[in-house]
């Protein structure tokens, strides 16, 4: 084995609490066709995201409802919700601003489940790797139930 030969990977957390579920199943075809790539989605149980491994923020919606983060060749979007972009905001509180460099498990943003879905919003929220073309493959938990920042949701071949 020579020195290029050593195997890369990530290791991405459970960012939410809650059902993991197949990317295929989200209810919005931009994630369940894998048109912005592949990955996982949550059913949340607690409306508490956090970085699902060290990073940096290189996107943050002023909705706040959809986060870009990236670690080392791996970008990935975080979407809080489906058409939650509507809200405006309403419902969410933001921990962290585009550019900084945050450590796994620290917390992104805060949102209200039954604020949300009061407003007929789908809570699922996808966890999709956008630079696909970076990576080799993925290994998706089976687990059902996922505790943020203790279950390794994916790992992500470089």
């Amino acid at each position: 084995m020579g020195l290029f030969s050593k195997k890369k990977e990530l290791d991405l957390y459970a960012p939410i609490t809650g059902e993991l579920i197949d990317i295929t199943e989200v209810k919005d075809q931009v994630f369940s066709q894998k048109i912005l790539g592949d990955g996982i989605a949550i059913e949340p149980k607690e409306g508490v995201l956090y970085a699902p491994f060290d990073c940096e923020v290189v996107q943050l919606f002023h909705t706040l409802h959809a986060i870009g983060l990236k670690a080392k060749d791996v970008e990935i979007l975080i979407h809080i919700g489906m058409d939650t972009v509507e809200l405006n905001g309403e419902g969410f509180k933001g921990f962290v601003n585009e550019g900084d460099h945050v450590k796994k498990g620290q917390k992104l943003i805060e949102f209200d489940i039954d604020y949300i879905k009061s407003k007929g919003k789908e809570t699922t929220t996808p966890i999709v790797i956008t630079n696909m073309d970076q990576v080799k493959s993925l290994d998706k938990s089976d687990k059902k139930d996922v505790v943020a920042n203790q279950d390794i949701a994916v790992k992500i071949n470089l």
